[in-house]
């Protein structure tokens, strides 16, 4: 049905699905904080993973399908092309946090070492993109390694969140997380739960609509597979991350910024285990191009720079930005412009 609409509608459809996503988004950046507070989770470890996971969600499909259809370069560019694109939405929002360097305010243990597993399980894929050609039912080892390190990571985070080891330098830009007051934390968090569940489903369809036009644009148009992945549906479906990181700023819930935009980030490497199991092709990793290592790359370079911001946690900076958000928007835009000019490959 998609396949035959003109590109007139294309657009239009394709708006609607991102408008969606958007939306159920707002939605659901509040209901996190919520359950948060109710759950005794805490920002960080909401944001890393009840909503980074939450707002993942249409990126994950875009790339399942992707995968299932034998394009391994759009589903492998679009988890790594999303990645980067998040990175980038935290550099913008701290322009808009006037008040300190957001990397600064926002100190968190957990935030720290959610950044370190990135990093580790970004440089995985990279490991199979390089070795040897091994699959076993179609899957790569380094899908299933992923898969436990992302748990065991996950595991060691609310450990790092509940007894941290050690703590940030308090000064008068530090933010903390401000629970709701006794009497609302006493409520049950069962109908924001269920209203959060709701929300999820609805991105996820609005996902599988955004991939099935990004793939008519690839074979109806000729477009590259890493143009689209990387610089359509990686940024379409990336949009969750930037409406709840500037939410979650202006709430003053910059732990929950910060955690939601590294968490979504870290479980977004995931896409890359459910599309090496949904292509039947092989791994896919070794159908991987060029242009998705080039991604990856770029991934990891803007994680480690964010790293260093957020262990460095300068005041001031050019425009009252940290120097980590200005190397963030270098780094990106020339990553663009090799995509753009087709050096990526």
């Amino acid at each position: 049905m998609i396949d035959d609409l003109s590109l007139a509608w294309l657009l239009a459809v394709f708006a609607v699905a991102a408008l969606i996503v958007v939306a159920a988004s707002i939605r659901a950046t509040a209901l996190a904080d919520v359950i948060a507070d109710r759950t005794r989770l805490g920002e960080a470890m909401a944001g890393g993973i009840l909503l980074g996971g939450a707002t993942s969600l249409a990126g994950v499909v875009v790339s399942v399908s992707a995968a299932s259809s034998g394009d391994a370069s759009f589903a492998v560019s679009n988890a790594v092309g999303g990645i980067a694109a998040q990175t980038l939405f935290l550099a913008v929002a701290d322009t808009l946090h006037k008040n300190a360097n957001l990397e600064h305010a926002a100190a968190e243990p957990a935030n720290l070492f959610q950044a370190v597993m990135l990093l580790i399980l970004l440089s995985l894929p990279i490991a199979a993109m390089a070795g040897p050609d091994v699959a076993y039912f179609g899957v790569h080892p380094v899908s299933l390694v992923m898969f436990i390190a992302y748990l065991y990571g996950v595991r060691l985070s609310s450990q790092v969140s509940d007894e941290p080891m050690w703590r940030p330098v308090e000064t008068r830009e530090t933010r903390h997380d401000e629970p709701e007051s006794e009497a609302e934390a006493r409520k049950s968090a069962r109908k924001p739960a269920m209203i959060f569940v709701v929300l999820v489903m609805v991105m996820g369809l609005s996902g599988w609509v955004i991939s099935q036009i990004g793939a008519t644009f690839i074979t109806r148009y000729g477009l590259s597979s890493s143009l689209v992945g990387a610089l359509m549906t990686a940024i379409i479906t990336s949009l969750p991350e930037l409406v709840t990181t500037l939410v979650a700023v202006r709430r003053g819930a910059l732990q929950l910024a910060v955690g939601g935009i590294i968490g979504g980030n870290t479980f977004d490497t995931l896409f890359l285990v459910a599309s090496d199991v949904a292509y039947r092709d092989g791994s896919i990793f070794a159908a991987a191009t060029p242009n998705d290592l080039y991604w990856l790359a770029t991934g990891m370079l803007m994680t480690a720079i964010l790293l260093g911001g957020l262990i460095l946690r300068q005041r001031d900076g050019p425009a009252r930005i940290g120097v980590e958000s200005v190397l963030i928007f270098v780094v990106y835009g020339c990553a663009v412009a090799v995509e753009v000019a087709g050096l990526g490959g």
